[in-house]
Order: C-alpha cells, then sequence, then structure tokens
C-alpha cells in the first residue's frame, strides 16, 4: 500500500523524505518490525517508543511517525512529526484497511458495569432478527458464530481496524463493541465511526490508571463529546453522571431510566431466579435475565435497538428469548436446592448491585454466603470497600484471592480486612487459596443456601506472577455442589 493514501486527513506538522513509497504494515511495537514497516514512536506509561526509533530502522522499518524527530536522521527513511502518535496511529490504522468502520453500523457501549451484557445481548438480538453482526467484547469477540479470543476489552487500533475489516469481508452490517476508558485515553477508538453509543453507568473503578474520579467520568464523557450529528447518544439518567455523557455531544440526545421519565423507560414488575417480568413503553415482557441491574442492560439493549430502526414489537419479543453473557448473574441449582451465582462483580458498585439484587429475591431465611477478592496491580483504594460492601449485605463473606498478579495476595486480602467493621469481624472468614474458600462456602451452606462467587466471572485462569493458571470459578464451584448434594 501507498504511503501517500495511509496519510489521508492526517495532520502532519514535519515531514522529512518522500510520502511516495510503498509500505507492508503498521507497528508500534519494536519487536514487530518488519522490512518498510511503518513504526509508531508512542510515548506510554511504562516506555516511550522514541527510545526504539534506531533499532526499528535497522530491524527494517522505513517511515518513522513520531512526535520529535530525531538530530540524526538516516537517509531513505521517511520521518513523520505529529502531534500525537496514538492518534495518528487510530487514524492511520482506519486509512490502512480501508476505513471499515464506516462500511457497517457501528456502536459503543461504555461505563463501569454493564459493558459486556449489554453489547453481548445486542449481538445476539441482531443476529436473532437475522442479520450479519459483529461483537467485540471482554468475553470474546465474534464475526456472526465465528469466536474470535479476546485479549483487550477494546483491541489496539490495528488489531481492531482489521477485525472491523474482517467483519465487512464476512458481510456484517452491525458491530456492537465496548469501549474501555483507558481505549479512549489512549486513542485506540480514534479513526473509528460510530453511529451511535450508550452510557451504562458509571462507579469506583480503574482509579489506578486515572488517578481521580473526574478523570474517570472525563474519560467516558470523551468519548461521546466526539460522536458526529448524525449519530445518537443514549444514556442512563438515573445515573447521577449520566447526562454529564450529553453535555457537549453533536449526537442526538436520548434517555433511558427505570425510576424517571425517559426515551425509553421500564418498570420491574417482578423479579426473581426464574426471571424479570418489566413493563417496557407500556409492554408487559417476561425476560431470561434475573435483577434489576439487567433491567437497565434491557432497556439499554431495546433502546439502542429502536434507535437502530428496528420494530419494537419484534425486538421485544427477541429479548425475551434471549440469554446474557458468560459469567453475569450466571446461576446453578444443587440436587437439594444450595443456589451458586458466578459474577464477574469487581467493584463496590457492581457488588452490591448484585447483592441487592439477590436480596430483592431472596425469601429471608437462607443464608448468603458471598466469596470476594480483589485483583493485584489495580486500584487498591476499592478492596476495603468491597469487603465492607460484600459484608454489609451477606450473612457470611470469605475474603480470597483473586488475580494477584505480581502482588502477595495475603496482603491484598489483608487490604480488604480494613474494610470489615467489628461487628462484621464474627461473619467474616480469611482463605488466601480461592480454590479453598470455594469449598468452604459449599461446606458451610445449607440447603436453600445462596453462594455468590464474585469477581472472576466469565475468566478461565488464576494469574499469578506473569502466568495464567487453568481456574474456572463456576467449573469448581459446580464441582463442590456436586460433592455435597
Amino acid at each position: 500500500m501507498q504511503l501517500q493514501d495511509v496519510l489521508y486527513g492526517i495532520a502532519i506538522t514535519n515531514l522529512v523524505g518522500s510520502t511516495n513509497r510503498e509500505i507492508t504494515a503498521l507497528v508500534f511495537d519494536s519487536r514487530q518490525v518488519i522490512k518498510d514497516a511503518v513504526f509508531f514512536a508512542i510515548k506510554g506509561t511504562l516506555s516511550d517508543g522514541h527510545k526504539y526509533i534506531e533499532n526499528t530502522i535497522q530491524a527494517g522499518a522505513s517511515v518513522i511517525v513520531c512526535e520529535q524527530i530525531p538530530a540524526q536522521t538516516v537517509p531513505g527513511v521517511v520521518y513523520i512529526q505529529v502531534d500525537n502518535s496514538s492518534v495518528a496511529l487510530g487514524e492511520m490504522a482506519a486509512n490502512y484497511y480501508g476505513n471499515p468502520s464506516s462500511k457497517l453500523k457501528l456502536v459503543g457501549i461504555t461505563g463501569t458495569n454493564g459493558k459486556t451484557t449489554i453489547a453481548t445481548i445486542l449481538f445476539k438480538l441482531f443476529r436473532t432478527l437475522g442479520y450479519h453482526v459483529g461483537l467485540i467484547s471482554t468475553v470474546q469477540n465474534h464475526i456472526d458464530d465465528v469466536v474470535i479470543p479476546a485479549t483487550h476489552t477494546t483491541p489496539n487500533p490495528i488489531a481492531l481496524n482489521e477485525l472491523l475489516q474482517k467483519m465487512v469481508d464476512a458481510g456484517c452490517e452491525y458491530c456492537f463493541m465496548e469501549v474501555s476508558s483507558h481505549a479512549v485515553v489512549q486513542h485506540r477508538i480514534e479513526g473509528l465511526d460510530f453511529v451511535g453509543a450508550v452510557f451504562s453507568n458509571i462507579s469506583h473503578d480503574h482509579l489506578d490508571f486515572h488517578k481521580t474520579f473526574d478523570n474517570y467520568i472525563k474519560a467516558k464523557k470523551a468519548f461521546f463529546d466526539g460522536l458526529p450529528a448524525g449519530a445518537f447518544a443514549l444514556t442512563n439518567l438515573d445515573d447521577r453522571n449520566g447526562m454529564v455523557m450529553l453535555q457537549n455531544t453533536k449526537a442526538t440526545k436520548m434517555t433511558y431510566a427505570l425510576k424517571q421519565l425517559a426515551d425509553f423507560k421500564a418498570r420491574v414488575v417482578e423479579n426473581s431466579f426464574n426471571g424479570l417480568h418489566l413493563e417496557i413503553d407500556q409492554a408487559d415482557v417476561f425476560f431470561k435475565l434475573v435483577g434489576s441491574f439487567n433491567a437497565y442492560n434491557l432497556v439499554a439493549v431495546y433502546g439502542t435497538a429502536v434507535l437502530l430502526g428496528e420494530d419494537k414489537l419484534e425486538a421485544l419479543t427477541a429479548l425475551s428469548n434471549l440469554t446474557g453473557a458468560e459469567g453475569r448473574f450466571d446461576y446453578i441449582t444443587s440436587s437439594n436446592q444450595i443456589i451458586g451465582i458466578v459474577d464477574y462483580a469487581h467493584t463496590p458498585d457492581a457488588v452490591q448491585n448484585v447483592l441487592s439484587t439477590i436480596a430483592d429475591i431472596r425469601k429471608g431465611t437462607e443464608q448468603v454466603i458471598t466469596i470476594i477478592g480483589c485483583g493485584g496491580d489495580r486500584d487498591r483504594t476499592k478492596r476495603p470497600i468491597m469487603a465492607q460492601v460484600a459484608c454489609d449485605w451477606s450473612d457470611k463473606v470469605i475474603l480470597t484471592s483473586d488475580n494477584p498478579r505480581s502482588e502477595n495476595p495475603q496482603t491484598i486480602v489483608e487490604e480488604m480486612e480494613k474494610g470489615v467493621s467489628p461487628t462484621n469481624k464474627r461473619k467474616t472468614l480469611s482463605i488466601v487459596d480461592r480454590r479453598e474458600a470455594i469449598k468452604t462456602a459449599c461446606y458451610l451452606a445449607k440447603p436453600g443456601d445462596i453462594i455468590l462467587l464474585a469477581g472472576k466471572g466469565h475468566e478461565k485462569y488464576q494469574e499469578i506472577n506473569g502466568v495464567r493458571y487453568h481456574f474456572d470459578d463456576k467449573e469448581i464451584l459446580m464441582e463442590q455442589l456436586n460433592l455435597i448434594s
């Protein structure tokens, strides 16, 4: 491909060399450089790509995109200076793959909780309605029924545009995509054309990266600020920061809610382990999903479908038969009626949502036993809060390991223990080994009790010191429940 074609629309501040040349690849990792590749020197959190420019040229890179041109340039190498290499990477990646996002209807979903469920149900809904559809999510990516493993909530711009182009080649008309706050700040969605965006909610998370809650809100809002005038922006009116997302957007502003008057309004008629009975737009519908948080997810999906031109009744009918995403309020029942629930809840707000849902459904005589941990190398400030929320809403709590990563899991548990009040200590156990924690919960459970296993959800691994070991919460829970059933 010609370099000059990939540079279409790029704001160049300085240029050394000719753009009339062939290129073979776009690369931002110096270890992946091939002959005649374009290398993007990006200033990251851990290292600065500008330090590797000379190495990439020796490895065959013939074009360098950078924020500062080296004092010594190499003859025959093209140097392109831009204000922000990450922005240029997104825009050039879109050009390199033929701007695939403009050839389908791309909808982004952002928020602390609910992104995966909303995106997954939208994917399932539009597949049910007969469309070819793509999905980009935390759990897995899809091109119709073909599954592509996911490594990040939002892939890097090169992988993202390559995936979108494969969707276009497969005839996809829609793609539903999770948009993380990291992706917005790191410019991974630059150059993409969105026809709509959905905001679920925002609560305490990722402060290890964003440093302050205000920065976290601004990251989410920036996604909406960048929407074009022809797109729609659908927000949760019941979230206290929901309207903040719409303040500066050029897109058509739309709302959904359970508690307030909104463009798309739902009311919970009944909430049980069998599902949700909702009234949506004056229609009574029974859904297979459980919990008031899923009522929000369902009305967000319904609103999105209507904004994309689908018939209201057809959308609701199809929605009523769908299940949610793996590891999201995923429950099983043993032969002696112990209910086990596996959920990805890994923020204080998400844990409270799941436990308040259980509180709404439970009869009142059974115990709620919660197993909970916190990930290592992540926001440490939420650890005591997570433990406090679990204790406030449960009859018994077992603090355990999640993905400790490079941290000592015992230290993480001790930091969680700081959130346990003196009155709650009597109902709290600390068992660092997650498998033993699950085994203990199942041993303590009596017929009719409810076990919540929070934090890992769909994950099939536990990450310890850079190594991922097979670990499936649901699989282990089922094993243990069968042993005591």
